[in-house]
């Protein structure tokens, strides 16, 4: 070979050098390398919206995906780390996801196309194992699975948070591991959607407002990558799939973005959906001391109403909430929310009862809640719920609304929630919304059904958001359920048995 040759060889791999190191587009359709399912080891290829993607991992500094499945993303962000690292000296990388084998696939992605590299875009490794890569240039990438100290003092110059949706305690992972970017660091998460209120749904909604096309208020650009942006799937792909799917709501999480089908909360959030579009609206008048009670309808004095709450644990941590609902209408009429005092409570609830009609008034008696009953019995308010052991009927023979004959009747005031009575509630809730009978207009209910999900097995508020509205409103319906199932059973019909003998309100 002639010193002509070898210089105009060494010349073109410059040029092929510096065209890499400018692109990372570039770098990966020449010669990266990824294992594809059916076509083996093939180069990476990209199609048009992995390269918008790309280019907006070098144009913010901060990206969140909300992706479909088999998007090739996770190949992506690892291809995008490995030119970080052959390109840059000194780059610390960082991949966290919630169980360490799926990081640690992340890395293996970019381990392997490192592998595949010819020689003189290879830089030397010092370290090559299951969870971290070591470049002689001083680069580095490792694989975590989520906690809270992950990251903490180390500054990152990149952080990839791979189904962020599923981590359970991604706030307090954030909390600990953003201050590491503030040197500079980038930031990706990505995620298929897994219903709303969580950390990634929250970060989403934030790099959605005020978004002028590039960056949201908290800092983040948002890529949104439905399955149809694929230019290999249609819609015989996405039918085909999805019935591979245990349920359409799986299907739609899993290729749709679509984050009101994607949770697993106990209301379905297009039933949620639905509510805001048709029925939510502003409180024609707020009032109280702290502002918590919304009136959307004035007593009626046609009308019977039952007012059912829940008394705050007293932490800090929970509201004392109540409804108003119009018992023969299922329309709510009022409701608070807010942290009054257990005998404070007590009194308006009182007041608040008085004003509609003497409402059938039942409040919840677990932890602190017999404080703000005991407030209502002082008070002598006439329409006290009382419950019986067995739980069969709002009856005035076993479930009475005063205290004659409580003690021998074996009744208490107040509704008790156990293991027994909690899942009846629930199960009224769900089905009252399934069925749309009833008319919920407050945003803040709505709100916390939003975030209102099963979790192990049991249904309660997502972490750091509360259900106190909801049960309330659960209680109520329950109560008031039992009240019809009873006048339907003894073929009663109009609104006076309902009036004077489910309810026996003295006035």
């Amino acid at each position: 070979m002639s010193d002509k040759s070898l210089v105009s060889y060494q010349d073109i791999i410059k040029q092929e050098y510096k065209k890499c190191a400018e692109s990372p587009v570039y770098f990966m359709r020449h010669y990266v390398k990824i294992q594809h399912v059916k076509r083996g080891t093939i180069l990476f290829d990209l199609y048009p919206f992995q390269v918008e993607t790309l280019q907006a991992f070098n144009d913010f500094l901060n990206n969140i995906i909300l992706k479909s499945r088999q998007m090739g993303i996770s190949t992506l962000v690892a291809s995008y780390a490995l030119w970080l690292m052959i390109f840059n000296k000194d780059q610390n990388i960082l991949i966290i996801s919630l169980k360490q084998e799926d990081a640690i696939d992340v890395l293996a992605k970019a381990t392997f196309a490192n592998e595949h590299l010819p020689t003189w875009l290879k830089v030397p490794t010092l370290e090559n194992n299951k969870k971290s890569v070591k470049f002689a240039n001083g680069s580095q990438l490792r694989a975590a699975s989520t906690t809270k100290k992950t990251g903490v003092g180390k500054a990152l110059n990149l952080l990839i948070i791979d189904e962020c949706a599923l981590i359970d305690d991604a706030t307090e992972l954030w909390s600990s591991a953003s201050p590491a970017l503030s040197t500079g660091g980038r930031c990706i998460l990505l995620s298929t959607p897994r219903g709303v209120g969580n950390f990634f749904h929250k970060m989403w909604q934030g790099a959605e407002e005020n978004n002028d096309g590039k960056v949201g208020k908290n800092g983040f650009h948002p890529i949104k990558l439905p399955w149809h942006l694929h230019p290999e799937r249609n819609e015989e792909w996405r039918k085909i799939e999805g019935e591979k799917q245990p349920s359409p709501k799986e299907a739609a999480r899993e290729y749709d973005c679509d984050f009101s089908t994607s949770g697993d909360s106990v209301v379905d959030l297009l039933t949620i959906e639905f509510y805001r579009k048709t029925y939510q609206k502003d409180p024609v008048e707020i009032r109280g001391v702290d502002r918590g009670l919304w009136i959307w309808q004035y007593p009626d004095y046609s009308q019977t109403y039952l007012l059912s709450a829940d008394t705050a644990r007293g932490d800090g941590t929970d509201f004392s909430a109540a409804h108003i609902i119009n018992a023969i209408t299922l329309e709510q009429c009022a409701e608070y929310k807010g942290q009054l005092g257990t005998k404070d409570f007590g009194n308006f609830l009182v007041a608040l009862a008085t004003e509609y009609n003497t409402a059938l008034l039942i409040p919840e008696r677990e932890n602190v809640g017999w404080a703000t009953i005991q407030a209502i019995i002082d008070r002598d308010y006439p329409n006290l719920f009382y419950m019986t052991k067995d739980l069969k009927y709002v009856d005035p023979e076993t479930q009475l609304t005063n205290n004659y004959y409580s003690d021998e009747r074996k009744a208490v005031p107040g509704f008790t929630t156990n293991m027994k009575t909690r899942p009846i509630v629930i199960s009224q809730l769900e089905l009252y919304f399934r069925e749309k009978a009833i008319n919920i207009v407050s945003k803040r209910t709505l709100s916390e059904l939003e975030t209102f999900i099963w979790k192990n097995g049991k249904a309660q508020a997502m972490d750091g958001y509360n259900d106190d509205l909801v049960m309330a409103l659960g209680i109520g319906l329950w109560v008031r359920d039992t009240a019809l199932r009873l006048r339907q059973e003894k073929e009663i019909v109009g609104n006076e048995y309902w009036s004077s003998r489910i309810w026996k309100s003295r006035h």
